[in-house]
């Protein structure tokens, strides 16, 4: 199988997956290195195709389920621990956590997707960030970041509002 056809199966596999894929998991299928991947994932954005990069592997994005509602919340916490009850208060909750973005005061929004909507995806996000020893991306803000979450009706969403006001991570607008 030549590149192209092996990005062509790479898009493929994608486009059907209903979850993200890792890289060394396609590395393996269609036994070249990780690093072979990156390009072709990299080669495929660059036609343009959306491709996010996940804690949990790639994925493209579908569009929202119409009957699930999307909304953004705004947070400050520090530390490991935090983050994880914060993740785990939104899931446990019924929520999914679709990303985390802070406002850099020079480069502007980042934003970087998480995908994460059960235990295990969690368990995974803290493991991969602890064993890197990597720095949130609300490090760079003071704590403060907003995530875009996603829950199946406005019950749900205000049931983490009230967890997370008590907690108190979420910041309100008042």
């Amino acid at each position: 199988m030549n590149a192209q056809e092996r990005r062509e199966k790479i898009l493929d596999k994608l486009n059907k997956g209903m979850k993200p894929v890792k890289g060394t998991e396609l590395s393996k299928e269609f036994d070249v290195s990780r690093q072979i991947i990156v390009q072709d994932i990299a080669l495929l954005r660059a036609k343009g195709e959306d491709i996010l990069a996940t804690p949990q592997g790639y994925i493209i994005p579908k569009a929202y389920k119409e009957d699930r509602i999307t909304k953004k919340i705004v947070c400050k916490h520090e530390g490991y621990d935090e983050i994880e009850d914060e993740l785990k208060t939104i899931i446990d909750l019924g929520g999914k956590i679709v990303d985390v973005i802070v406002e850099h005061p020079l480069y502007g929004e980042i934003k970087s997707p998480l995908e994460i909507s059960s235990r295990l995806d969690l368990q995974e996000f803290m493991s991969s960030i602890r064993k890197t020893k990597a720095e949130p991306l609300s490090s760079l803000t003071e704590g403060i970041h907003i995530h875009t979450i996603e829950v199946d009706d406005e019950r749900s969403f205000k049931g983490i509002e009230k967890a997370l006001t008590q907690k108190k991570y979420l910041i309100n607008g008042d």
